[in-house]
């Protein structure tokens, strides 16, 4: 079983969340927020920096951490994976989103993000990020992405 550890970072402003539309590789199709794979000699705060400049042209200037999340592939072949995902809110950024090889973002309303559009688990969990929590998840997946099983447990309400 392949383990990453990688990054995941929302921008959010007013009433909107920027997701960004993967173009190529893996998730490729899916909304999601920025991020990815943590090299050896960078700290979890270094990667989604600067996954966030390669993949959108942004950097993140304010950010909490509002998940400690874990994915794995129930499937047990050559091809199954587990992620360890840092997750993080960024409400202050240096930058305009731009369009990369691998990301096209876009503001979406907080009221209207488009679930069936993104990875399957994300609607257990980003709805109780949005609303202020700071969790801890675990997600058994099938070898199609669709959860298994899963929980979310609050650690803490964040302000």
């Amino acid at each position: 079983m392949i383990t990453k550890k990688t990054t995941l970072l929302y921008l959010v402003r007013d009433d909107q969340i920027l997701l960004a539309q993967k173009k190529r590789g893996f998730g490729e199709g899916y909304w999601n927020g920025i991020g990815g794979k943590i090299e050896p000699e960078e700290t979890v705060e270094q990667a989604l920096v600067r996954e966030c400049q390669e993949e959108i042209g942004v950097t993140p200037l304010t950010y909490r951490k509002v998940a400690a999340q874990d994915f794995v592939q129930l499937e047990q072949s050559a091809d199954s994976w587990r992620m360890l995902v840092e997750t993080y809110i960024c409400t202050e950024w240096e930058g305009d989103p731009a369009e990369s090889e691998e990301m096209k973002p876009d503001w979406f309303a907080l009221t209207d993000i488009p679930y069936d559009s993104m990875w399957p688990s994300d609607k257990h969990w980003l709805p109780l990020v949005l609303e202020g929590n700071l969790l801890h998840t675990t997600f058994t997946l099938d070898s199609n992405n669709e959860v298994v099983d899963h929980t979310a447990t609050v650690v803490t309400k964040l302000d």
